[in-house]
Order: C-alpha cells, then structure tokens, then sequence
C-alpha cells in the first residue's frame, strides 16, 4: 500500500505545483496593476521594487493555495479515472477511500502548515509590505525640466521656464522664476541666464542667476511694484530630488499584520473596554428613563449584548505554549542581549538590568470597577449627548472586537479551505471520469466563486456585527464539507466507467429528466378527473 499511496500523492505534486505557481502569478499581476500607479515614475530603485513584488507574494499564496489544491484534486482523480487506473483497484479489491485516505493525511498537513504561514508569515509580509507603501507613497517623482514649459520645482510654490537648457552643461537661459509660496505677496524672478546644481544630500536644488530683476507685487495692495537689479543671485529649493528612504522601525501594525495571540490580547482588551462602556451606558440610560427624557432612535437602539466568540484563537494560544513557542507576536522587537546592551552604554561599569516581568493578566473578574457616578450633577439637558458618546464608545469597542474575530476566524477558515477542498474535489472528479481539463476549470471556478463571494459578504456583516464572526467565515467552509460528505456517502457506486460520465452525458440525462416531466405534467393535465356525482 506504500507504492500506492506514494504514486497517488505523486499524482498531485505536477497539478498542485502548476496551479499554484498560475494562480498565484494571476493574483499578483492583477494586485501589481492596481498599485501600478504607486511605482512607475519616482525613480525607485529596482532593489525596492523587487522587494515589494515579494512581499506581495504571501498575499497572493494564502488566497491562490486552497485553489491550487482543489485544481489538483480534481485533475488528479479525474486522470485516474479516466486512464481506468482507478478500475484497476476495485479490481484488486483496493476501496476508493483507501485510495484517498493517503490524500486526506496530506491535506491535513497542508492545512497546518497553512495556519502556521497565515499566523506567522502573512503578517511579517503584511506589515512590511504596509510600511514599504507608505514610504513609496512619500517618495517624489525624479526632478527633470522640460525647456519652453512652466516646470513646478516646488509644489504649490515655485514654478521656472528656461528658454533653452543645455543637453551638455546645467546652464540655462532666459529664465523666469515665479514664486508663489508667500500668501502675502508674489514674487518673480527674472534672468539672462543660471546654473543648476544639485546639493551634496542630492534633495535640493541650487539655482545661480546671473543678470537678472526680482519683481515683487504686495496682494493687498496690487497697484505698488518692487523691482530690484541684481548681477548675481542665489536661491536655493529645499526637497526637490527626494531620495527614497525606508522606515526602519514602525512598531504599528493593523489587524491583518498581527499574529492570531496578538490579535486574541487586542480582542480581550476591546472586549473589557466594552464591557466598562456598557456598563456606564446602562447607567445613564436608566437614569434618563427615570427621567422622562426623550432620547433618540440610535441611544434606544444601541446595542449591549456581549460579543459571540467561540474561542478558537485562545486554545491556538494555549497550545501553543504547551509545545513551549514562546514567540507568539508577529514583528516582536528583538530582545537585546544583557552584555550587549551593557557594551553600548558609557557607563560600562553599572549594574545590569533586571530581566523583564511578565505583564500580568487582567480579566473581567479583577479588571477596577468604576467607582458610580454622582447623579446628582448630572442635568437632563446634558444626558442627550452624553448617552451619544457612551453610544459611540459602545458601537467602537463592539467594532474592534468584531474585527480583531474575523481576522482570527478568517487565518483558520482559510488554511482549512484546503481539507475541504479535497473533500469536495475527489467524488466530483470520479463522478465525472471524463471530465477532463474542462471539469477542472469549470468546477473549480463555480467553487472559487462562491467559496470567496461568500468570505468576503460574511466579512462585511461580520464587522458590522450582523453575523457572528464564526459563522460568517466558517460559513463556506461547512457548506462545503455537507455536500462534501452527501458525495463521499456516494462515492464507489457510480454507474459509469471510464468511457463515459462526462459532462454531455450530464447535460443529457438533465435533458431526458426534463422531458419526462413535462411529459407527466402534460398527461395529468389532459386526463379528465372522475365525476364525483
């Protein structure tokens, strides 16, 4: 049974390897083309356009891998069946789950090598790839003059046309400078002829006229004219050649750039944090109906209920630290070594510092109780906008959590797309031996479709706290492995070989089965009913 279950997993290397490199280069050109606009005419260098193509790559693999796997599935038990190999082993007595049961192991072990990639690498790329845009985002585009043309040197404020640039030197001639930076006057510059010269920090611009006038004109007075003469003149642009600079130490970090045990300690603290907000809220509210204030809809209509969370991120933590990972954070800043930190410092010769304590833990039991609120000094006419805010911090700290959910709900949903996927992909692939590359495209794009339509709805609802984050990223996922289960039960009983079972002969018996129906709804309709006299 080892040859088999090595020949059936060989079976799947070629497919798997081809869809996911495929998939993955469609999914990251159509990303490129979106952040083409960012890239193109700064004057990057390409080691930095490099490196942005390759954290894009953990974006692009995290959502192109459960494809890749149900693609191979597909087109691997669809050539076993097609070639008769799969008759051969009910020949020899082998069951069809035998024969996938070697398949499914190796699902497993995709789908946790995909939790770890998910927890770990995707967030590491995902917060580099953040802070490399921000800093594409700050580069200007590389400083050129066109001659003939009003060229702005400085946005906003200084703009130069040069009759004539030399090809060979800095030198330009008939120059006309119009500075517009000061809101108080406008102020242009006229000359025979400059030079250009880039400062030695290649970011400013130093321009030399020579032979020229400065003419200034006040905007509240438009009607007054300041000419002065000058033989030589100096101005100096700050900025022009920007250099691209990379950040060397950004330390935040959003939801999809945190590890699952970073994301579990924000949602604990959105979830205290509501938990107080509610608390006050309720307060208030009860105070304003004793009260008889009135109060608008969306006070009213506040929600309090607690959060539905199932936990999943907590066990992952808690395992975890059994199997002794102590690094849970993704972009932890690196711990400095005692000897090393002491060797930086002047004074060699202190006492070394103490090694850092654990945080402790906080929960709703030993969280401080607010102490209540004096009623007292609180006026009907102040306790309108008082329950709004308490309403706005409320719905905030309800969003946060929902968020911090989904995306913890969505790095599991994902990697155990893979398993399913499988699950689907075999019965479908022997129910169609014929099938070919055409059932793989076909199924697999109707899978895809709904598979991350519906991902992406229920991250929607999700965070507007519709749905309960579970539900709306597991959703898929159990949709799936019902009708993935529904076709396993079925699995070993088809009723057609290799020669047939493709998708015409579908279409066919559809066609047949429609007939017949329309033939026995046309004969129930014509048959005369018995007289009940």
């Amino acid at each position: 049974m080892k040859i088999l279950h090595k020949y059936v997993l060989k079976e799947h290397v070629g497919p798997l390897m081809f869809a996911l490199t495929a998939l993955t280069s469609l999914l990251l050109l159509q990303y490129i083309a979106k952040r083409f606009g960012e890239l193109v005419g700064k004057g990057l260098p390409w080691n930095v356009i490099a490196e942005f193509l390759g954290l894009s790559i953990p974006l692009t693999i995290a959502l192109s891998m459960p494809m890749a796997v149900l693609v191979a599935t597909l087109y691997a038990f669809s050539r076993l069946a097609s070639e008769n190999e799969i008759t051969a082993m009910k020949a020899g007595g082998i069951s069809l789950r035998r024969v996938l049961a070697p398949v499914l192991v190796a699902a497993i072990g995709m789908t946790v090598f995909m939790v770890a990639f998910n927890d770990q690498v995707l967030p590491r790329a995902n917060h580099r790839l953040r802070t490399l845009q921000g800093d594409i985002a700050q580069k200007k585009p590389t400083f050129s003059l066109r001659e003939q043309v009003i060229n702005e040197v400085s946005p906003g404020k200084l703009y130069l046309r040069a009759g004539h640039l030399s090809k060979t030197s800095n030198r330009m001639r008939e120059v006309t400078i119009y500075d517009v930076g000061d809101a108080t006057r406008r102020r242009t510059v006229f000359a025979d002829s400059g030079d250009m010269l880039m400062s030695p920090n290649h970011a400013d611009l130093q321009l030399t006229l020579y032979s020229g006038n400065v003419q200034e004109v006040p905007t509240t007075t438009p009607d007054q004219l300041q000419r002065v003469y000058f033989h030589t003149e100096i101005i100096r642009v700050r900025n022009v050649g920007n250099e691209f600079q990379k950040t060397q130490n950004d330390n935040f970090k959003g939801e999809r750039e945190m590890s699952v045990c970073e994301m579990e300690r924000n949602a604990d603290e959105a979830r205290r944090n509501l938990a107080l907000a509610r608390k006050e809220f309720l307060q208030k509210l009860a105070l304003a109906k004793r009260r008889k204030v009135k109060l608008s809809k969306d006070v009213l209509g506040t929600k309090v209920d607690d959060p539905i969370t199932v936990g999943l991120g907590n066990a992952y933590c808690s395992l975890l630290k059994q199997i002794g990972v102590k690094t849970l954070g993704a972009q932890e800043p690196a711990t400095v070594h005692p000897k090393t930190r002491r060797s930086k410092r002047s004074d060699s010769a202190a006492q070394p510092e103490p090694a850092p304590q654990p945080l402790p833990t906080v929960t709703l039991d030993t969280f401080p109780k607010p102490e209540p609120p004096d009623t007292t000094t609180i006026t009907d006419a102040s306790l309108p906008p008082m329950l709004d805010g308490l309403r706005i911090r409320v719905d905030d700290a309800r969003r946060a959590a929902n968020a911090y959910e989904v995306e913890i709900q969505k790095k599991f949903a994902l990697a155990a797309a893979c398993f399913v996927f499988i699950l689907l992909g075999a019965p479908i692939a022997l129910r169609f031996p014929r099938g070919g590359v055409g059932l793989t495209i076909g199924v697999s794009l109707i899978v895809f479709a709904l598979y991350y339509v519906g991902l992406i709805a229920g991250e929607s609802l999700a965070r507007r706290g519709i749905i309960p984050p579970f539900i709306s990223m597991w959703g898929a996922n159990l949709i799936f492995t019902a009708l993935a289960i529904i076709l396993l039960s079925r699995m070993g009983n088809e009723n057609t070989s290799g020669r047939g079972g493709d998708v015409r002969e579908v279409l066919r018996s559809l066609r047949q089965r429609f007939r017949r129906s329309s033939a026995s709804r046309r004969r129930a309709v014509t048959t005369p009913r018995p007289s009940t006299s």
